[in-house]
């Protein structure tokens, strides 16, 4: 791919966002920004989400993925609609009854304001581990594809990065971020589309083909029954499926603020199911593709790298592709980037605005302040952990991500149970402390059973690390 070319797909693409952020930042004020005013329709927050769920890690990850774990990770993708199921029936009615702008704010209404700072808290740790590692991987790969050609260092791709999303979020912020997911969404379709239609016609498939290829193929493997230790068995990866989407999804600020986007209940669980239902067929896409591009790479006698989040990448720009599909990766790329981290910077804002300084007493005139320095406040920290990430990292990606969510998730999800499910009254002083030895007995868990058996983890570290914090908190029940 030309310099020029380069540049052109890049401003382009900024051109537009900022075009977007300039049409829905119009009139704007503190409702605009964290619930978009309560009249999103339904359908658009869907097709938005269904970018947003699936993130720069599917449009990375997931293909590369195949190779060492085969299509073993569907079986958690269908237990992910179950989860969502879920979040439509259980967690959407509290949080419209209660008429939330956090979600954490119900924690406060149950228990006290202990719990519900620590809750927030809890969720500020997980987002910006979890935003960061997203953020880390799109930019790598970004500076891996294009900015080391163009002679451009990490740490200034990652402040210019940081600095558009700051720029085009920070006066629409929720009302913006919907339709950003829009055309994110869109654009990752189109390049994942574009990509397999260009390596089958390169293995001299046709689509008929390619099919029988993908499931005749011994990486087309998506269950794992007979070893029951093994961290991808089928079962331990559908019931995990359930409650990863249950605690990343329906216990995170960061989702949730644009499902409550919605006018009504009934609209809200119309966009859940919808977005999650479509949530199992395309990543059933990504991951034939992860199947197609290690055939084209064996066909081709291609060394793939050792890094499985660098196969998609690497074929797609290294010339092994045709330019278009060049163009638009790097354009999906670009996606999956903005995406993870626009409504992360925003859900972050909403979280701290609302769960520590108490932005809705405030006047519009000062609320507005407020959110416009806690807004760059979480930019220029996203940024900073990037950079850290830079020089640390020695993980894959996707693992960290989901082992840090079983930790810093566990107890928020047992804390979401006992106060949904449970008529149990807790001492609001106690709960905090529970919240974190729990990830810390978890961990002890599993370094006990790793060293004297030898069953492998998968994540119900997540379940463990919510039974723990439950079987904590019965000793701060109230008499």
């Amino acid at each position: 791919m030309s310099p020029t070319t380069l540049y052109i797909t890049i401003i382009t693409y900024i051109a537009v966002l900022v075009l977007i952020s300039h049409l829905t930042g119009k009139g704007a004020n503190s409702n605009t920004f964290f619930s978009a005013n309560h009249n999103a329709k339904w359908y658009v927050v869907a097709f938005g989400m269904i970018g947003a769920s699936l993130s720069g890690v599917t449009f990375i990850s997931v293909p590369g993925w195949v190779r060492d774990t085969g299509m073993t990770y569907m079986p958690m993708v269908v237990g992910y609609f179950f989860g969502y199921l879920v979040i439509a029936h259980v967690l959407l009615p509290v949080y419209y009854k209660n008429k939330l702008t956090s979600i954490y704010e119900y924690l406060g209404q149950r228990f006290g304001q202990r719990t519900h700072k620590a809750g927030s808290a809890f969720f500020l740790l997980s987002r910006t581990i979890g935003a960061g590692f997203r953020l880390f991987l799109m930019v790598s790969v970004l500076q891996l594809t294009v900015f080391d050609s163009l002679g451009i260092p990490f740490w200034v791709s990652v402040i210019v990065a940081l600095t558009l999303i700051f720029v085009y979020t920070f006066r629409g912020g929720m009302k913006t971020i919907i339709w950003t997911d829009v055309l994110q969404t869109a654009i990752l379709l189109v390049a994942l589309v574009v990509t397999i239609w260009d390596v089958s016609r390169r293995l001299d498939f046709t689509f008929t083909q390619a099919v029988s290829a993908v499931v005749e193929s011994p990486f087309s493997n998506m269950i794992i029954w007979d070893d029951w230790q093994s961290a991808n068995h089928v079962l331990k990866q559908f019931i995990s499926g359930i409650f990863i989407t249950i605690v990343m999804t329906g216990l995170d600020q960061d989702m949730m603020q644009k499902n409550l986007t919605c006018r009504n209940l009934k609209e809200a669980q119309k966009n859940v199911k919808s977005y999650g239902f479509a949530f199992v067929p395309a990543n059933l896409l990504f991951l034939s593709l992860g199947v197609l591009l290690v055939l084209f790479a064996q066909q081709n006698a291609i060394t793939l790298p050792e890094r499985a989040d660098h196969i998609y990448p690497m074929l797609a720009t290294g010339g092994y592709l045709s330019p278009v599909t060049s163009v638009f990766f790097l354009i999906g790329l670009l996606a999956a980037a903005y995406s993870s981290a626009d409504s992360a910077l925003a859900s972050l804002t909403t979280a701290f605005a609302f769960d520590f300084v108490d932005i809705g007493k405030q006047e519009e005139k000062q609320a507005k302040y407020t959110r416009i320095k806690i807004h760059l406040g979480f930019a220029v920290l996203l940024t900073t952990i990037i950079l850290l990430f830079n020089a640390l990292n020695n993980d894959s990606v996707v693992s960290a991500l989901f082992k840090a969510a079983g930790y810093t998730y566990g107890p928020l999800l047992g804390i979401f149970i006992i106060g949904i499910f449970t008529q149990w009254q807790l001492k609001d002083k106690g709960i905090p402390l529970v919240m974190i030895v729990s990830p810390f007995l978890t961990f002890g868990v599993k370094w006990l059973v790793s060293t004297f058996s030898n069953y492998h983890f998968g994540y119900e570290l997540l379940l463990i690390n919510a039974a723990i914090t439950i079987a904590g908190c019965a000793l701060f029940l109230r008499k």
